[in-house]
């Protein structure tokens, strides 16, 4: 079932790497999701793949744009979530200029999407357990908004959706 407005934002462990070596992101530190909401007014999003088209043209890039606008509205911290591991999604962040801006978390088991009902098999198109496109407005630990995508869709879950919301 999916997560409501209302509801706990379940707790998950997922991985954060925001330190580089020579060639890649050196190993990914665990979050508590629990931890890591106290207090907080969080935007959360969460999207199919790190490198895939509209996350990489327009997802990601539309919520380091706005930034600055969320943060206005009071918003903390601003979150992208995928089902990649934290050394894939550190170098796509980094390659996005999103380093240091977003928190960029790999949920490379799709725990923390299925607790939020918002997995997505795309094992017939070779792409296994993913996330659905959605993003969350969380305020100390309570679900404030849900946009989920349909698929094939961007329409909900973008920021300037988030900045009216927020």
């Amino acid at each position: 079932m999916t997560i409501t407005a209302g509801e706990k934002l379940p707790d998950a462990t997922l991985y954060e790497s925001t330190e580089f070596g020579e060639a890649c992101p050196l190993n990914p530190r665990k979050v508590q999701v629990a931890d890591a909401i106290k207090g907080k007014k969080i935007v959360i999003f969460g999207l199919p793949g790190a490198y895939t088209p509209t996350c990489s043209a327009k997802h990601v890039p539309g919520y380091v744009e706005n930034l600055g606008a969320l943060k206005a509205k009071g918003v903390d911290e601003v979150w992208c979530v995928s089902v990649n591991d934290g050394y894939v999604m550190a170098a796509w962040g980094k390659e996005l200029g999103a380093i240091g801006k977003i928190r960029m978390l790999g949920d490379g088991s799709a725990d923390f999407a299925k607790k939020l009902g918002l997995d997505n098999d795309l094992t017939p198109h070779g792409m296994g357990m993913r996330s659905k496109r959605f993003s969350l407005l969380v305020v100390d630990g309570v679900v404030k908004n849900v946009n989920v995508e349909q698929p094939s869709k961007f329409e909900v879950s973008d920021a300037g959706t988030m900045l009216k919301q927020a």
